[in-house]
């Protein structure tokens, strides 16, 4: 063999053995669509289209952003269990509402823990138990020995927050009294003006803290803020229970192994990019988290079984 044939021959098995790597990458076969589990303009709204975006810059991808709201993210959930396992959507929503309907109505619910591949997570809430500055009280023991000489009104804006308290009134042998109310403004608003003791907040109340007109009383999350490093949780206060609102991507259970590590990676390196940290700081008040596939799954049945012992 000659020099010529001998250096066309590695010419030839080169481009073959390329060709066989970039065909064995998995790709989308036309547009990729994330579904939102909520509404225009919402964190999860937001969260869902900047990482759209980013990677779509950074695969080459037809990345689609699409809103399917209704019932917390059930609908969206519901399309997504029944949708062909392909890797061509994916869903983006928040843990907690899923995790209620799942334990309070299971045999309505059209899907299970089951029915899903995880890819990974963008970011929790850190919701704060808060009170005013001027409180008689720093922790949920002095609020509890307060409550049993005083009303004591909390502010509520979802479900599982009154839950807690509930837990909390039990286990400790005092009375609250349950706001409801349409968000966490409202319940500052309610602290500030004295008509709650206390109540629940997720990122509004921050400015109030730098101002000292609130104080926390307890990371309602199951591990502490990083604005509040000093606040224990309210696990650690003596209560084994938390509220962990958890944004988490998640496509039909069966996607093919190759389709699901390349939608875990491209939505791990979207995450990793500033632009969409900054815009999960801005929306979460909180730093990206992503838990990976393992990870978000056994969140979501750790959480399972904590919302159970919510609603017992």
């Amino acid at each position: 063999m000659n020099i010529k044939t001998w250096a066309a021959g590695i010419v030839v098995g080169l481009t073959l053995t390329f060709a066989t790597t970039a065909q064995a990458e998995w790709a989308p076969k036309g547009p990729l669509t994330i579904e939102i589990g909520f509404g225009a303009g919402g964190s999860t709204d937001t969260i869902g289209r900047i990482v759209a975006k980013v990677m779509k810059e950074q695969t080459g991808w037809n990345v689609i952003a699409e809103n399917k709201p209704g019932g917390g993210g059930i609908a969206m959930f519901t399309g997504i269990a029944n949708r062909p396992a392909d890797g061509q959507t994916i869903g983006l929503g928040v843990n907690m509402p899923i995790l209620v309907n799942l334990v309070t109505r299971p045999a309505e619910m059209a899907f299970d823990l089951d029915s899903f591949d995880y890819l990974g997570t963008a970011g929790r809430a850190q919701l704060a138990m808060i009170a005013r500055s001027d409180a008689p009280f720093d922790d949920v023991a002095g609020l509890i020995q307060y409550a049993k000489a005083n009303n004591a009104p909390i502010a509520f804006d979802a479900k599982p927050q009154e839950l807690a308290m509930r837990q909390v009134m039990q286990a400790a042998g005092v009375e609250f009294q349950f706001l409801s109310t349409k968000g966490g403004a409202e319940n500052v608003q309610l602290i500030l003006g004295g008509q709650a003791i206390a109540g629940f907040e997720a990122g509004e109340h921050l400015s109030f803290l730098d101002a000292g007109q609130l104080k926390m009383i307890a990371s309602m999350n199951n591990a502490r803020h990083n604005y509040a490093p000093d606040t224990p949780t309210l696990i650690e206060q003596g209560y084994p229970i938390y509220v962990d609102p958890v944004f988490f991507f998640a496509a039909a259970k069966g996607t093919p192994d190759d389709a699901r590590e390349a939608l875990s990676k491209a939505l791990a390196n979207a995450l990793a990019s500033e632009e969409v940290a900054t815009v999960v700081q801005n929306s979460l008040k909180s730093p990206i988290l992503n838990m990976g596939p393992e990870g978000t799954e056994a969140m979501l049945r750790d959480g399972l079984s904590n919302v159970a012992q919510l609603f017992k």
